[in-house]
């Protein structure tokens, strides 16, 4: 993973915790982390549907990041990181 994978992944890890939504996005990244392949594909299925909300191609990108194992670890391990961080 490159340094621009990681600080795309670590910059949505404080997003995910300043939203609040730092227990739901632990418990769903655990849950699927195994399948992360597949939930993948899904997501470029409803791609078209959801890049209305958001940029197409740091959507793109982000779910390619997702597909692997290694790098959900990495976002579950900023996104406890970020949370402890910022309730110091």
């Amino acid at each position: 993973m490159n340094n621009t994978d990681k600080s795309t992944i670590s910059h949505f890890a404080i997003k995910i915790v300043e939203k609040g939504l730092t227990v739901p996005a632990i418990f769903l990244l655990e849950s699927t982390k195994y399948i992360s392949f597949i939930a993948g594909q899904a997501l470029i299925f409803f791609g078209p549907i959801l890049t209305v909300f958001v940029n197409d191609k740091k959507y793109y990108d982000f779910i390619q990041l997702l597909e692997k194992k290694e790098n959900i670890e990495f976002l579950i391990k900023e996104i406890e990181e970020s949370h402890l961080g910022l309730n110091k």
